[in-house]
């Protein structure tokens, strides 16, 4: 299967590089024949890739140990689900991983993609031939997943206990089918550009797949917090460790892309910036990956140094030298059809949101490059911590999470005093009281009052949204309020559904705020010992070490500490933290030991506890036990986040001209209220 997977590698090169050669000769055009060519390029590719990862897959489940990559990610005694994720949990496979899906997806592209853009579709078949090309360069010159041993081991030296959850099953392939199908869009901006077809069309070409990139970015985000929390044993969910970071950047560019693209759409604004942007995120997610495979920075996430570092950072400069070459020479073409005329206007508000958006991701690629560029310059390394990226990005995100709320109330063009008033009062009602509430209440740590009550009143804007659109519904059509509810989504999903995107970032907003009120304690514990810990709500939490006891599991040998808890007098039951060491198929160990932590989680907090080990081989345990309040709504409003951009993104919704019959009757009904 080695030489199957080899040959198709050599052939999706040359395939790749015929599509792409032919695609930018412009000999195509004029050619039916020769168009076809190019466009089936795209396809036979796929193809070519499809049989490279069928043999990978493969030696992975026949336990194909002269294969280097299968014996360095899996053992015999490896859990099928995890040699599933063993195929992208290394640099090789993952690379195999990158090239195989961004050719479907290109595939996939020519075929759905609208013949109204059907000038367009060679060049995007030569953009992603060239990036799918380069990946498998990288692979046949620097990453091979099929290079071979000169001996065949007993075993395999299996996969890390940290990607041994299920979370690294799934988090992984989630943001690098984010990362992955940014090419397309980006391959439609290059095309227009090259067409110089550089109206609103190419936005509408890929309006689907920018919202794809943005769903699954989201998704991996989001798992990768919750592995971190669950696995890492660390207490915390988000450190702005570099490669976290790396999968931010392009979410926060791609996030500036579909709020300022509204304007083009709407009054043909913004041309420059929106390619700007779309570029920038292609660039971004190749630097993502540049991160972590170039051995620069130190990262529980990142892979080991090699040379495969050198092929991303020259394709990513020669990447951006010649996008932003062609997006300058270009560059008087895309005048603007509209000039802003208030900043009193929706535009304004849209603008100003992109100005944050890109501010974050400044001050995130400044403190992820920082200690790369002082060792280049100085020879040492100094280290950006969570302080300086807290210090700036906190302020920054309230300022977009108020604008998240003011935008919608605003009308475009210009909005009037009346309107204002109008729009506003409700909201901000909603935000003061709630600011008083937690006062009273005792509160008075500046940045949580503020965030918890700017999402009180990003949520009055998104419950004035709807009821006003339902009482239109009910009063043109006599529906219920549920059916005006359910039609009111499914008659305008992209505006709706960016309104629960809206409520998911809202929440996750006030969710940080938990991490403020965080309660740490160490202890070393003899069987029957207890400590108490003070909640942040007021309970008391008592905790009991019962024993350390130890057991063979299928491919780990497990020491774990049993906790009893009680809150205030009542009993909740035994937590457990385990330390695992794990062996191959002959007992031999593979990895130095690893934490299972133990997580008692409910609305209000979570319980975190920690088994560091054991005194001299006792059963004295050492612990670190935490008190996390309002985790369990960082994973709420992560999944609203994904419900929303996939109600935006769903396809159907009654179509252009009804949705506008509907909207102009929204326009009429609804009072004093300028809802375009």
């Amino acid at each position: 299967m080695t030489l199957l997977g080899q040959f198709a590698l050599w052939v999706a090169f040359l395939i790749g590089t015929f599509g792409a050669v032919l695609s930018f000769s412009g000999k195509w055009q004029d050619r039916p024949d020769l168009e076809r060519t190019v466009i089936r390029s795209s396809y036979a590719l796929a193809a070519a890739l499809l049989v490279a990862a069928l043999a990978l897959w493969k030696g992975l489940f026949a336990h194909d140990f002269n294969i280097e990559y299968v014996a360095a990610y899996t053992s015999r005694n490896l859990p099928t689900y995890y040699i599933v994720s063993a195929f992208w949990a290394g640099q090789k496979g993952s690379l195999l991983f990158w090239a195989v899906v961004l050719a479907c997806f290109s595939a996939v592209a020519q075929w759905i993609t609208s013949r109204r853009y059907a000038d367009l579709l060679p060049y995007v078949a030569g953009v992603t031939n060239i990036v799918v090309v380069f990946f498998v360069i990288v692979m046949i010159f620097a990453a091979n997943p099929f290079e071979r041993l000169a001996f065949i081991p007993e075993d395999g030296r299996g996969l890390n206990p940290q990607l041994q959850n299920i979370g690294m099953v799934m988090h992984p392939p989630m943001l690098y089918l984010g990362y992955i199908s940014v090419t397309i869009p980006f391959a439609f901006a290059i095309a227009a550009l090259l067409r110089r077809r550089l109206d609103s069309g190419w936005i509408v070409a890929i309006r689907k797949w920018t919202l794809v990139s943005w769903v699954f970015l989201s998704i991996g985000i989001v798992l990768g917090m919750w592995w971190a929390y669950v696995e890492l044993g660390w207490g915390g969910y988000w450190a702005w460790d570099p490669v976290e970071n790396a999968s931010f950047l392009p979410w926060l560019t791609m996030t500036a892309f579909l709020h300022s693209v509204m304007i083009q759409e709407k009054r043909g604004m913004l041309k420059r910036w929106n390619l700007s942007l779309i570029v920038a995120t292609f660039l971004l997610s190749i630097f993502g990956t540049f991160i972590t495979r170039s051995g620069v920075i130190a990262s529980v996430h990142s892979f080991t140094q090699s040379n495969v570092g050198y092929f991303f950072l020259g394709f990513l400069l020669v990447a951006g030298v010649l996008s932003f070459t062609m997006l300058y020479t270009r560059w008087d073409e895309l005048e603007p059809d509209a000039k802003l005329e208030s900043m009193l206007s929706r535009e304004a508000a849209f603008l100003f949101n992109n100005l944050a958006l890109v501010g974050i991701a400044f001050s995130v690629l400044w403190g992820t490059l920082f200690p790369i560029l002082s060792e280049a310059v100085r020879g040492t390394k100094i280290t950006v911590g969570p302080p300086f990226f807290n210090r700036v990005n906190i302020p920054l995100g309230l300022f977009l999470l108020a604008l998240t709320g003011i935008g919608p109330l605003i009308a475009w063009r210009k909005a009037s005093a009346r309107n204002l008033q109008r729009q506003f009062i409700l909201p901000v009602s909603f935000g003061l009281v709630t600011a008083l509430a937690l006062v009273i209440d005792g509160m008075r740590d500046v940045y949580p009052i503020m965030t918890i009550a700017l999402g009180a009143f990003v949520l009055g804007t998104v419950l004035q949204e709807f009821y006003r659109g339902i009482r239109a519904r009910h009063r043109m059509h006599g529906e219920s309020i549920p059916i005006a509810l359910f039609n009111l989504i499914a008659r305008n999903r992209r505006r709706y559904g960016g309104y629960i995107v809206h409520v998911g970032i809202l929440l996750m907003f006030i969710a940080f705020t938990g991490m403020a009120f965080r309660v740490d304690q160490e202890a070393t514990l003899k069987p029957g010992e207890s400590i108490e810990m003070q909640s942040p709500y007021g309970g008391t939490y008592k905790l009991t070490h019962l024993g350390v006891s130890q057991y063979n599991a299928l491919n780990r040998v497990v020491s774990a500490a049993t906790v009893q808890v009680e809150y205030d007098g009542k009993s909740l039951g035994v937590m457990k933290s385990e330390k695992r060491q794990h062996v191959d198929s002959f007992g031999r160990p593979t990895f130095e030991p690893s934490t299972e932590v133990g997580i008692r989680s409910d609305l209000r907090e979570d319980l975190y506890i920690v088994y560091a080990g054991s005194v001299d081989g006792t059963e004295e345990a050492v612990y670190r036990f935490t008190i996390n309040p309002l985790v369990w709504w960082v994973w709420f409003a992560g999944l609203v986040l994904v419900v929303g951009g996939i109600l935006t993104m769903w396809p159907g919704g009654g179509g252009i001209a009804e949705t506008r019959r509907t909207q102009a009757g929204y326009e009429a009904t609804l009072v004093g209220a300028e809802n375009v």
